[in-house]
């Protein structure tokens, strides 16, 4: 039984972020509020015209990409700029995005089906073509090269259950924790529209969630050793990077049931809690931005709303 001080702390923490930009306002509203549909496309619809996404969709080149071009630079190129909207919520019916979306699935396709940037490779990168996935099934869920992308990923999963951007290379036995969420999410979105390869789909998935579980969301499945203290540290945006927090988010979107496995990444979630309820930002990504949406070291409404929205599906298992 939840005590009546800790549902006015929640209430609490609900306002503060109900005081945010409004793609956290909508965010709460959907995911800790449970808001009437109309509201929510109400709230939605302000992210266009105000805050972070009118932000991040003014600083749009003429040609249709942000920054230089689809890859560069880091981390205000046209790819990473979509994976941000996609991730504040911005409307998928959004006429820049979807455009741009397009842009990039019209990238050279590579021998292996994938979407491959670099011209003197043959092969493409696993990673990006799972982020591609991720905003690309939300901006452009009828567009035919999404299911090459989801044909080439599923090839080249690992034995393991995982993926790994250096899958190609023989020496490469063991899948990586970064590459293989940014798949996952990437699938995720995709099977939400599509019912494509849907059976194959979900058992990849099932591989996959086993190999993040086998180590227990950060740790070495041989040793029981930290893989990377990064991965202990939230930051917003994650980029391509992998820590815990991403991977429950993750976790509670799919709707995956839970795991003793999970226990101790969800201890040590709960313990970054500061005193006053809220989270932090504690680490930033090096690279160019459009604009910072919240200060390194300082209260983050992003980690906050994705820490209670991850206890709202696990946090009674983390007591037990």
């Amino acid at each position: 039984m939840i005590s009546k001080s800790r549902n006015v702390e929640h209430e609490r923490l609900v306002d503060w972020l109900m005081d945010g930009d409004p793609a956290i306002q909508y965010q709460t509203s959907r995911y800790l509020k449970h808001t009437s549909a109309r509201k929510l496309i109400t709230l939605q619809k302000r992210i266009t015209n105000e805050g972070w996404g009118a932000g991040f969709l003014s600083r749009r080149n003429k040609n249709g990409h942000w920054g230089i071009t689809f890859y560069q630079p880091k981390w205000t190129s046209t790819h990473y700029t979509l994976l941000d909207l996609k991730t504040i919520g911005l409307e998928p019916r959004n006429h820049a995005a979807m455009e741009s979306t397009a842009m990039v699935l019209d990238q050279r396709e590579g021998e292996d089906g994938g979407i491959n940037l670099a011209v003197s490779l043959k092969f493409s990168d696993v990673c990006i073509n799972g982020m591609i996935l991720n905003y690309a099934g939300y901006f452009a869920t009828k567009h035919p090269r999404l299911k090459n992308i989801v044909d080439f990923l599923l090839k080249v999963q690992m034995a393991d259950g995982g993926w790994n951007c250096r899958y190609i290379d023989p020496k490469t036995t063991h899948s990586s924790l970064h590459s293989t969420l940014s798949v996952l999410e990437g699938l995720l979105q995709f099977r939400k529209s599509s019912k494509y390869m849907l059976h194959e789909i979900l058992d990849s998935e099932k591989r996959a969630i086993e190999f993040l579980l086998r180590h227990k969301l950060y740790k070495s499945h041989r040793t029981g050793e930290v893989i990377d203290q990064r991965m202990l540290r939230f930051s917003f945006p994650c980029r391509w990077r992998y820590d815990v927090l991403r991977c429950l988010d993750y976790f509670q979107d799919a709707k995956v049931a839970y795991d003793p496995r999970m226990k101790e990444a969800l201890d040590h979630l709960i313990s970054k809690q500061r005193p006053d309820g809220k989270w932090f930002v504690q680490q930033k990504h090096p690279g160019k931005v459009h604009f910072d949406m919240e200060k390194t070291g300082a209260p983050s409404r992003w980690n906050t709303l994705r820490c209670l929205r991850v206890l709202n599906r696990f946090g009674t298992f983390s007591i037990l």
